[in-house]
């Protein structure tokens, strides 16, 4: 994992979080075949997007990606799983983003930031690989549709920020 020296409160703990279902029923319906019977609803956290009021250190975070990983288009959504929230292996496929920006799945680059220090039954796995113990601060990139996943089968929130942005070639 690589790493960012955390410069924020716990501002985003006090934002407004929705719930959104899952929107690739593709993957819904491989997950229905492997046993997962929850709700479409409660296949994600609770997210906090782009469109809605963020933390007033927000253009920071926007800054340092743009300088840091010489992305365009950086959209930010602040990510909260309660307990038993589970989102099972998938590939995000970005089709909305992708529309809207005109460009390519392997173009895209996901950042996921962990907001806070880890704690018991937090977890996040990318490419087969788990990822537990982390640090606040310590955070994961990829590109395209590499099969990831995230739960919280503990008892305290899991926040966590999912960055979006493309590079322009």
């Amino acid at each position: 994992m690589n790493y960012i020296e955390p410069f924020w409160d716990d501002e985003y703990k006090h934002l407004k979080y929705k719930k959104l279902p899952f929107n690739n029923q593709y993957d819904v319906s491989k997950w229905r075949e492997k046993g997962y019977n929850q709700d479409e609803r409660y296949f994600t956290g609770q997210m906090c997007g782009h469109n809605e009021v963020q933390p007033s250190w927000n253009d920071k975070i926007v800054e340092w990606v743009r300088e840091e990983f010489e992305l365009e288009d950086i959209g930010c959504c602040y990510y909260r799983m309660v307990t038993n929230e589970i989102l099972p292996t998938h590939g995000d496929d970005y089709k909305l983003y992708r529309e809207k920006f005109d460009c390519e799945l392997d173009d895209i680059n996901r950042i996921i930031i962990f907001l806070e220090d880890w704690k018991s039954g937090h977890y996040f796995e990318m490419d087969g690989e788990p990822k537990v113990n982390w640090k606040a601060g310590n955070y994961i990139i990829w590109r395209g549709g590499i099969e990831h996943m995230a739960a919280n089968i503990g008892i305290e929130d899991r926040y966590t920020l999912q960055i979006t942005g493309h590079k322009i070639y």
